[in-house]
């Protein structure tokens, strides 16, 4: 299998494309083993790039996502691995720049490119869809949230904002108690606003731990922050552990980020 290794912000992903392979077979032990840091490649997430079928390439999709997170689990959509999926495309495409309909279990989203094949580097902005309401939060959550502000939110996979302290929150320990109070686990970022008038976060993704940002954590994060009135404009930095992302607010946030391509890489067979 030939695989592309990028990283958005940190966020890093294994992009295998039908494209570069021909058919294959991704799932959850396929993803463990190659996620794992010690003994495989080492990645947040898997991700297969499916060719469309013939009812997908008529209504304009150019490629399928299918996104594992490092523990196997499946995720509906991740907005820097959705970067790293463009930008492999592009570069299997010999594509500086194009727009690409990108199928996730989360929905149809919209993708544009600007790649830079001297650097590996690329800005990618995603159409990040529908935003909807949340799971509710579950009473030993709400007990344990008190009385800071919070939402829940749906941006193709579920979130838990909090609005917090940063320096008084250990994330080893609060993130995965949170995300085990919710049946169909969520990811949680812990927010603050800085001095810049933008937001801080940390994240604890579903599926694969702490991460150094998160794309969908960034997105939710700031409509959050701009229905609470937290900061103010319609285009809102996210400052993460990885680095900074951008959100256009609107009626389809736009996600605009990095993207890093790595390596290139070939794995031996079995």
């Amino acid at each position: 299998m030939r695989l592309t290794k990028h990283h958005g912000l940190g966020n890093d992903f294994l992009v295998a494309l039908e494209e570069d392979n021909g058919l294959l077979e991704g799932g959850p032990e396929l993803a463990r083993q190659l996620c794992d840091r010690h003994r495989g490649i080492g990645a947040d997430g898997f991700i297969l790039g499916a060719h469309p079928d013939d009812e997908q390439r008529e209504n304009g999709i150019d490629v399928v996502m299918n996104l594992w997170n490092a523990d196997g689990s499946r995720a509906e959509m991740s907005g820097n691995g959705i970067r790293c999926l463009a930008q492999a495309f592009a570069i299997a495409r010999r594509e500086r720049t194009a727009t690409y309909h990108v199928l996730t279990d989360g929905g149809l989203r919209i993708v544009e490119v600007d790649d830079d094949p001297e650097t590996g580097l690329g800005t990618v902005t995603v159409g990040m869809g529908n935003i909807a309401a949340g799971p509710s939060v579950p009473a030993a959550a709400l007990e344990k949230i008190g009385e800071r502000r919070f939402a829940t939110i749906d941006v193709g996979n579920p979130h838990l904002i909090i609005e917090s302290d940063l320096s008084q929150i250990d994330l080893d320990v609060d993130g995965p108690w949170f995300e085990s109070q919710f049946v169909e686990g969520i990811n949680v970022e812990f927010i603050a606003k800085n001095a810049n008038d933008a937001i801080d976060l940390i994240v604890w993704e579903r599926g694969a731990g702490r991460t150094q940002a998160c794309g969908t954590g960034a997105t939710a994060a700031a409509v959050v922050s701009h229905q609470w009135s937290l900061v103010k404009g319609d285009v809102i930095s996210v400052h993460m552990p990885g680095g900074s992302a951008q959100v256009r607010i609107g009626d389809e946030p736009q996600l605009i980020g990095p993207t890093q391509f790595v390596a290139s890489i070939e794995t031996a067979n079995d």
